[in-house]
């Protein structure tokens, strides 16, 4: 076990993915610093105390005591609401995030999904399933109208993806009036959605699930929609009003929806939405990729540099004044 180590690795994992090969990622991008992985409950007490940069899913409260040294977490999760950030602001410790590593994943799930509905693959697997070689009718992509309500880096990625398709773009965002890469930016509000909602081949949800956003695609939001509009869920399941968007795909109000979240989460195995031709699931695997802990890696080892040079902390959630220094 590495002693005064400048980097921690916490052993809880995630996605199923090893801590031992994210440490690894770590130390092939940091060879002039120290990188220890603390395998058991004891080896995290010890070793957290030394560390200048833990990282992690969260950090017990406690190992903070004694963590003199500590000047950054960086949480292996996109979302921090899990992570104690009042102890850590206490202790002056910055905290950063995982945000936009699985964008490219999700986004090219996204597509992928819009694509499935654009040529009716679903309709395709069904009949192969069934033994029965009949045609069926299909659609274009092009010339779509595809909406992207949220405009972080998961949004970005699909709408970088979506050039080349020749179809038409709005976004909708907190701050229209600082435009976007869509072609046309538009906000939250109720009309706002309304609008675009009401010529949107495609609706992708690619914001964060927030008191604004809960409950945004409601029974008057899915009522607005084109008969022919797909919705892909690619945010989080309370977004969307479960019951309404049933009731939308079982009485034809919209021709589907691409869900990869859902809620409730985990799906239950007697939920209508399973038995819905016009509906696709997947469970919550749009952001799983090979390439985890390399983009996390190169997050935090330019984040232990930028410490080391007193320059800005790439995807920080909250840096104490005495960092910025």
């Amino acid at each position: 076990m590495s002693t005064n180590p400048d980097v921690v690795v916490l052993r809880e994992g995630t996605e199923g993915l090893s801590m031992e090969s994210y440490a690894e990622r770590l130390r092939e991008r940091l060879p002039d610093h120290t990188v220890a992985l603390a395998r058991t409950p004891k080896e995290e007490r010890e070793l957290v105390p030394q560390a200048r940069v833990v990282t992690g899913i969260s950090i017990d409260e406690s190992l903070l005591e004694r963590a003199d040294r500590l000047e950054l977490f960086a949480c292996t999760f996109a979302g921090t609401d899990h992570v104690p950030m009042d102890a850590l602001a206490d202790h002056g410790v910055a905290v950063t995030n995982a945000g936009g590593i699985h964008a490219p994943g999700i986004a090219e799930q996204t597509i992928a999904n819009m694509l499935v509905f654009a040529r009716r693959l679903h309709e395709g697997w069904r009949r192969k399933e069934n033994g029965e070689w009949r045609h069926f009718q299909s659609f274009e992509f092009t010339d779509s109208t595809v909406t992207v309500v949220g405009l972080g880096s998961i949004g970005q990625a699909v709408i970088q993806r979506l050039e080349g398709f020749e179809v038409e773009t709005i976004g909708i965002r907190y701050t229209p009036e600082k435009g976007g890469p869509t072609d046309e930016v538009l906000g939250f509000g109720e009309d706002d959605v309304h609008e675009a909602f009401s010529r949107s081949d495609y609706v992708v949800l690619a914001c964060p699930l927030n008191d604004l956003t809960r409950g945004l695609v409601g029974e008057e939001e899915l009522a607005t929609l084109p008969p022919n509009a797909v919705v892909v869920n690619a945010a989080r399941g309370g977004i969307i009003d479960t019951d309404a968007l049933v009731s939308a795909l079982q009485f034809e109000g919209i021709r589907g929806a691409a869900l990869d979240v859902t809620d409730p989460e985990p799906l239950p195995a007697d939920h209508p939405l399973w038995d819905l031709e016009n509906c696709l699931l997947t469970p919550h695997t749009g952001g799983h990729t090979p390439k985890h802990w390399d983009r996390l890696a190169d997050i935090v080892a330019g984040n232990v540099d930028a410490l080391e040079t007193g320059g800005d902390l790439e995807n920080a959630v909250y840096r104490p004044d005495s960092t910025r220094e």
